[in-house]
């Protein structure tokens, strides 16, 4: 029996450090095939300056708002419009954007929601009230979507449109950079870069044939206005609590032409305050990454467990050694990989394990609170479970 439990785990350790090594290979060779917006090569201006409107959702969002509609107006961008939108709000987000629209009136427009309809997150509302507000007033042969906490670089969005009208990109996402400012966020922002080479080959967005390769990233979201309508815009994504990745997935399985690219520090966004501040706000959103679904969560975290703690011990053991040595070099190659597009440093992983067993323990948390409320309550509004996987279903 011993022999036996041995064996088994030696060709556990082996198939772990396989499949670890495949993805650090595979990842060596793709992500290099990412453009960089920074290069020389990539700093031109748009063909024939398509005119885009940049969509701004905030709710009590006033540490945040005034820094990222300045780091807007200051694009060097010609053709562009921005739209910011108090959704809601109950502390000075409105007045900020109010004062700034007054300074602004020719590139930048308030609006207020005052009231959320029934069968809408307020998020996606937010954004696809002002979609249509851009469309029918400025008629914008683009719209950008992004969130009230990003700061951009004044060349990012002519940089990202001119690289959008290059490639011919329907769905067109810049990856954003991380602010960091502490070691905690450091170490999950880094793993969960790692652990989403699993979910998505980002070399194989701009594939057709890649469907399971679909990328939406809230930061930085630029389609083209025509295909925003086709697809049925926010209003077929109004319960969907991580919208951005849904709107990826749509337009992805939709056959329309999505790109990608990296920039470093053309997006930056602090994600959160601290480790908890970065677990608490995936509290919300993990169980709904894996569409309500308990059995799922269940398998995910046994491989997370499996995948990315077991190795350790196994260092401990002579017959599982050296296949744990193998995959923890190739763990801290795909560290070293991804730092180079996110600037995020690759020595956080050393703390590779203790940041997968946070990640287990807040993806069940958030499966057990949810459950147990019957729900998710987000900006102050309780969305019952069985309307969010209601429409989780039809979306499929």
């Amino acid at each position: 029996m011993l022999l036996s439990l041995h064996s088994i785990l030696t060709a556990l350790s082996w198939l772990i450090a396989l499949a670890w090594l495949w993805k650090a290979v595979t990842s060596a060779i793709g992500l290099p095939r990412i453009p960089d917006l920074t290069a020389p090569e990539h700093n031109r201006t748009p063909a024939n300056n398509p005119s885009i409107t940049v969509i701004v959702p905030a709710c009590n969002e006033e540490k945040n708002i005034d820094a990222c509609l300045n780091s807007l107006l200051q694009q060097d961008c010609t053709n562009l419009h921005i739209i910011a939108v108090d959704d809601r709000s109950t502390d000075n987000t409105g007045s900020t954007i109010n004062a700034l629209a007054g300074q602004h009136p020719n590139k930048l427009t308030a609006l207020r929601i005052t009231e959320l309809p029934p069968g809408w997150l307020g998020k996606t509302h937010a954004m696809a009230f002002a979609a249509r507000h851009a469309i029918s007033l400025h008629q914008p042969g683009y719209l950008l979507f992004t969130d009230a906490d990003i700061l951009f670089h004044p060349n990012a969005i002519r940089l990202a449109l001119a690289h959008t009208v290059a490639t011919q990109a329907d769905h067109f996402v810049l990856l954003p950079t991380a602010i960091v400012k502490s070691a905690g966020e450091g170490m999950l922002l880094s793993y969960l870069q790692v652990m989403g080479l699993w979910a998505v080959r980002l070399w194989r967005v701009s594939d057709p044939k890649a469907l399971r390769d679909a990328v939406g990233v809230g930061a930085f979201n630029l389609l083209r206005t025509p295909v925003y309508q086709q697809f049925g815009g926010y209003e077929a994504l109004r319960m969907e609590i991580v919208e951005d990745v849904a709107l990826g997935t749509r337009i992805k399985r939709q056959r329309f032409r999505q790109r990608i690219a990296s920039g470093p520090g053309l997006v930056s966004v602090h994600w959160a305050r601290g480790v908890s501040g970065i677990l608490n706000g995936m509290t919300k959103n993990f169980f709904a990454i894996f569409r309500y679904n308990p059995t799922v969560v269940i398998l995910s975290c046994l491989w997370i467990t499996v995948f990315c703690i077991a190795p350790v011990f196994f260092l401990a053991l002579p017959n599982t050694r050296t296949a744990a040595i193998l995959t923890l070099a190739s763990v801290a190659l795909l560290y070293v990989l991804s730092s180079r597009k996110s600037r995020v440093s690759p020595w956080y992983a050393v703390l590779f394990p203790v940041s997968a067993a946070l990640i287990v323990s807040t993806i069940l948390r958030s499966m057990l609170t949810t459950l147990k409320q019957g729900g998710v309550t987000w900006r102050g509004t309780f969305y019952p479970l069985s309307e969010l996987r209601k429409n989780t279903s039809s979306l499929r």
